[in-house]
């Protein structure tokens, strides 16, 4: 059994562990002020060429967004996100839990249309019972979005100049950020993505960590107290050199980026198998999550042997299905799902 089930079923990058080890008998500060949590927050500053950029670490991704938002919102207010955004769909209401109504807009391909979000503003403003309503204050993007898909650096100016003119903090979602970074179609970067956002986190553990998220506030944004908001959330590690150390690791010699690349490559030769056994892809994905259109008869025969995530039914007769790459993915595995098509297709 192999798996593409997603791109955090294994441990963490060799190296990430080895630093790990490396470090273990050494005494600390704790709650993240140890040497290795300063010195990986100085090198995500000098990656997003922000050296007043308030950097924190958190431990995971329905964390980090439920933290950031509640403590860049007041309590009246609400984010918006397309229908299909993470935070409306796989985070178990902990947005609302946490006192914020996620409103939703309609989704194209897993992106938000900036004339969607400026009709929607339009209306709002336009509505004389606004007062009434829960007041947007955000607006929240996924990239890569939530079907593998990108926003271009065009398709975000466009969103940022709609929250210029309304007011709006806008706060992007990077768990797998390092897979748009790497996409040999994308067009944007970490420093690029400084400065067209009010809050923004780099994803540690579907990119090579063991767990971790680096939270980015440029221009020294941060909430005030934020340290205290993260505690208050139940989110500030004791051991905080543990997500130190792996984000120390991940952005020595370009690491982060070697291993997104490592899955962007498989993901292409993974399309390659996938588009040859005949299989119809459900849109493009320039990343390392594939969405393929598989007959349900099929799906039962690859999943004794091949591990991936029924992403629900696509018609009658099949299955939209998602296989996603990793650091983790190697060729021997891109082999076996071959043979294994081959043999299933018999």
């Amino acid at each position: 059994m192999i798996s593409f089930e997603c791109d955090y079923n294994n441990g963490a990058h060799p190296k990430v562990l080895e630093h790990l080890v490396q470090t273990n008998g050494i005494q600390s500060l704790t709650y993240g002020f140890d040497e290795w949590s300063e010195q990986a927050k100085a090198k995500i500053r000098h990656a997003c060429q922000d050296e007043t950029a308030d950097v924190f670490l958190l431990v995971g991704g329905t964390q980090t967004n439920t933290t950031v938002i509640d403590g860049l919102l007041p309590s009246v207010e609400a984010v918006i996100s397309v229908e299909t955004g993470h935070i409306s769909v796989h985070e178990s209401g902990a947005i609302e839990r946490s006192g914020h109504k996620v409103i939703t807009l309609p989704s194209h391909e897993g992106k938000m249309h900036a004339a969607d979000l400026r009709a929607f503003m339009q209306a709002f403003e336009a509505d004389e019972s606004r007062d009434h309503l829960a007041q947007p204050g955000m607006v929240y993007l996924s990239l890569p979005t939530e079907l593998g898909t990108l926003y271009t650096a065009q398709e975000i100016e466009q969103i940022h100049a709609v929250c210029q003119t309304y007011g709006l903090k806008l706060y992007v979602d990077g768990a797998r950020l390092g897979y748009a970074l790497a996409a040999s179609n994308g067009d944007i970067t970490l420093p690029w993505l400084s400065r067209h956002c009010d809050a923004f986190y780099i994803g540690g553990t579907k990119v090579g960590a063991l767990c971790g998220e680096a939270v980015v506030f440029p221009r020294g944004g941060a909430p005030r107290r934020f340290f205290s908001i993260i505690k208050q959330h139940g989110a500030l590690l004791a051991k905080g050199r543990l997500a130190g150390i792996q984000f120390d690791a991940l952005f020595t010699d370009d690491l982060y980026l070697q291993i997104s690349a490592h899955a962007i490559n498989m993901a292409k030769q993974l399309k390659d198998i996938l588009r040859a056994a005949g299989f119809t892809f459900y849109l493009d994905s320039p990343t390392n999550q594939q969405f393929v259109i598989i007959p349900n008869a099929l799906v039962q025969a690859l999943k004794k042997q091949v591990d991936f995530t029924l992403w629900g039914p696509y018609d009658d007769n099949s299955m939209l299905c998602r296989f996603v790459t990793s650091w983790a993915t190697t060729a021997e595995d891109l082999d076996f799902l071959r043979e294994t098509l081959a043999s299933a297709k018999c």
